[in-house]
């Protein structure tokens, strides 16, 4: 016997289960599982701050860190540091897996990261798809929370510190003008295998600026007077001497920072002289990987001279790799050019802090060659070359000359670069082997760098005497690969 029960309420009632149910179903298959499992949220504040960026001053551990610890304003002046904490609900690489849900986690940390947006009174400034190297993989699987520097009085060696120099260069310096300032922070996931995609916003977070207003001495904005000297004619030319005043002006007020001078070259007459911070024309100044160009130089003037062959001679020629560790045939194929471009297959990056190569890793060691040679390969590099900043590979280039030459690195570049030039007045650094460090912190004069960048203006020529050939001049003017920050 069959019983149907027909009472308004009761099947309203039902049909009210029966939706939930449907609704419940659907989004079951929808749901997208998480592919990682990341670092749990245990910290309250975390818990009660999920999708937020946090600002604060000086480092506040996350273990102590509190809501009364957010900073809610910040006056940009010397010796004063700029945090940020962001506090996500889940990893990167879950979030990417949203994106693109039939990619591996190999395919999403390699091809995805953070995009960043920066917004000045309401305003976009500035945005940037995150560099895929920026982040260890273990960092894009696991953190859901996080610290980035912006500004620091350390120089903490962080991608944040250089991200934020970028939002200055693209547009922050001309926003934040003397005065207060609304900064607004927004973090989305972006990933880009066969094209660009960008996820949902993941975390905010808004801080008023204060630009204070500093005295500036009238005189130190004036163009400068220059001195008469014997390497340089001085140009007679016009220019706009209030452009200069105004560029003068942002120095003195610390809007530029850290500029010790500028020379300007115009048809091989010197133009502008400006020193600023206490520099004077006979200043050395350390221009850090600005060094690594001369590696380059040299390296051409050594091909041309005969003592290497060229810049496609692979580090087996150099090297017995087979003693070092994480031996890979891949790395007696490394080029000498790889090396000079950046996109050698060795596991190193200094745009990612917790990379193998990462120069941090380099420095407390006795042999910097050693170490470099020691990195293991990153097997994606050798598929597919990519550009990625490695100051050991400098290194050893650097090791390949004073090995090449004769006499060593250090005479040979005297010889036949810096006496050619008549710059006389200039420091190396060492490496631990007291060989000549050609990744960076050359020191030279303002107007001598003005020389090397008029010698390759001159296609290698100096006083009438070839000192680069015109091919290494081409080669090294030339575009070589693709760099991208995504």
């Amino acid at each position: 016997m069959h019983y149907t029960i027909k009472h308004p309420r009761f099947m309203k009632k039902l049909a009210s289960i029966v939706i939930v149910i449907i609704l419940n179903h659907i989004n079951a298959i929808g749901q997208i599982k998480d592919l990682v499992k990341c670092d749990s949220i245990t910290y309250s504040v975390h818990k009660a701050n999920i999708g937020t960026i946090a600002f604060m001053g000086p480092i506040v551990p996350i273990e102590s860190f509190k809501e009364t610890d957010f900073l809610t304003t910040f006056i940009i002046k010397e010796n004063a540091d700029l945090n940020i904490r962001v506090f996500l609900g889940n990893s990167l690489t879950n979030y990417l897996h949203q994106l693109s849900p039939q990619s591996t986690i190999e395919e999403l940390t390699k091809n995805g990261n953070f995009q960043f947006t920066f917004i000045v009174d309401d305003k976009i400034i500035y945005t940037e798809n995150l560099n895929v190297g920026a982040g260890s993989t273990d960092s894009k699987n696991q953190r859901t929370v996080f610290r980035i520097p912006l500004i620091s009085t350390t120089k903490e060696d962080s991608w944040g510190r250089f991200l934020w120099n970028r939002f200055l260069m693209n547009g922050g310096e001309d926003a934040f003008t003397i005065g207060e300032h609304t900064l607004k922070i927004e973090i989305r996931p972006y990933l880009k295998i066969t094209e660009l995609k960008t996820g949902s916003l993941l975390a905010q977070g808004q801080i008023k600026i204060i630009i204070p207003e500093i005295n500036i001495d009238e005189k130190l904005v004036r163009v400068q007077t220059i001195d008469p000297l014997s390497d340089w004619k001085i140009s007679t030319d016009s220019f706009d001497k209030s452009l200069i005043e105004e560029l003068n002006r942002k120095i003195e007020s610390k809007t530029f920072k850290d500029i010790t001078s500028i020379v300007v070259i115009k048809d091989g007459k010197l133009l502008i002289e400006e020193y600023f911070n206490g520099a004077k024309r006979d200043s050395i100044h350390d221009t850090r990987s600005v060094g690594k160009s001369f590696t380059s130089t040299i390296i051409g003037i050594a091909i041309s001279d005969g003592f290497i062959k060229n810049e496609t001679q692979t580090l087996n020629e150099f090297y017995d790799l087979s003693k070092s560790r994480n031996f890979s045939p891949a790395k007696g194929n490394i080029t000498l050019k790889s090396l000079l471009t950046m996109s050698s297959s060795f596991d190193g990056s200094d745009m990612n802090q917790e990379s193998p190569g990462n120069e941090e890793n380099m420095y407390p060691t006795n042999n910097w060659v050693n170490f470099t040679l020691d990195l293991p390969i990153d097997t994606t590099k050798v598929e597919t070359p990519r550009w990625d900043y490695l100051t050991a590979g400098v290194v050893v280039l650097g090791d390949i000359i004073q090995k090449s030459v004769p006499e060593g690195l250090e005479k040979y570049a005297d010889k036949n670069l810096f006496q050619p030039l008549g710059i006389s007045n200039y420091k190396w650094q060492y490496t631990p082997q007291n060989v000549a460090n050609t990744a960076g912190s050359l020191h030279l004069r303002s107007v001598d760098y003005a020389k090397y960048g008029q010698l390759y203006k001159n296609n290698g020529v100096w006083n009438g005497k070839q000192i680069i050939s015109p091919d290494w001049v081409s080669k090294s003017l030339s575009k070589q690969m693709a760099i991208s920050r995504r």
